[in-house]
């Protein structure tokens, strides 16, 4: 079966942190495609660890949007 995950990636010094929003799973890298690599590694144990998590998974991509806010 086939997933769709959301990842976030972000440049934190010289480290790309990667998340995946639906798990809360996160992993890094010194490049933008090793984060990815590391965060599809880091998901894959985090599943066959989590296997009654499968269940909750949706095949259906989420709704993505932006906050915005004023802050004093």
């Amino acid at each position: 079966m086939i997933y769709r995950f959301t990842t976030i990636i972000i440049q934190e010094g010289e480290w790309y942190v990667a998340r995946c929003v639906e798990l809360g799973v996160v992993s890094q890298g010194k490049t933008i495609e090793k984060s990815q690599e590391n965060l599809r590694e880091a998901v894959e144990l985090y599943l066959a660890d989590q296997p009654q998590r499968k269940k909750f998974l949706s095949k259906r991509a989420p709704i993505i949007t932006s906050l915005e806010l004023k802050y004093a």
